[in-house]
């Protein structure tokens, strides 16, 4: 069960987004659907392909010794990051995925429900332009139970992503797991 803070946090978040569509004059629909939170089976509830889907997971980018950046990654649903282009964008030493913990406290939604969008500055966002090209963009909504859809030339122009090419080629797909 979930802490009240955590509820809470969700709820903002939630909200914060709803309304930055709303200011921004952005079409998009919400679905209502059971708890879910990866990638595959929440795709399946909403009825679409995975590749219209936003899969996005907060990674941990050492750049030296000293310099340590956190940046959103969104791929395809049908996609992995590839941790080699992400590494080598920022000409780090090493690209890995976050923990959990900060994961949760910088994209403000628990795992399973981490939004395409940044509302933490210590969070760089990299779509990949995969992303940006889809007609239709589904993710889940800061919950577990509430999915959005927009296009991706909205959500480009909204969020504005850094885009990169920092999916994996087709054919080597995550196993399943939580989509961050």
């Amino acid at each position: 069960m979930p802490d009240s803070h955590t509820t809470t946090h969700t709820h903002d978040t939630y909200q914060r987004l709803i309304t930055l569509l709303d200011t921004s004059s952005v079409a998009y629909e919400l679905i209502d659907h059971e708890p879910e939170g990866t990638t595959e089976a929440v795709s399946a509830l909403r009825g679409h392909p995975t590749s219209e889907a936003a899969k996005c997971i907060v990674l941990r980018v050492k750049v030296d010794r000293r310099t340590t950046r956190h940046v959103l990654a969104v791929v395809p649903g049908d996609r992995r990051v590839d941790l080699d282009a992400v590494r080598a964008l920022y000409a780090a030493r090493y690209a890995g995925f976050s923990d959990a913990a900060t994961a949760e406290r910088l994209a403000r939604a628990v795992p399973g429900t981490v939004l395409p969008f940044s509302f933490d500055p210590d969070l760089e966002l990299v779509a990949d332009p995969d992303v940006v090209a889809q007609p239709r963009l589904y993710f889940n909504a800061a919950r577990l139970d509430r999915s959005l859809v927009i296009s991706g030339e909205d959500y480009a122009r909204v969020a504005e992503p850094r885009v990169e090419r920092i999916a994996s080629r087709e054919g080597s797909a995550l196993p399943p797991g939580p989509a961050h």
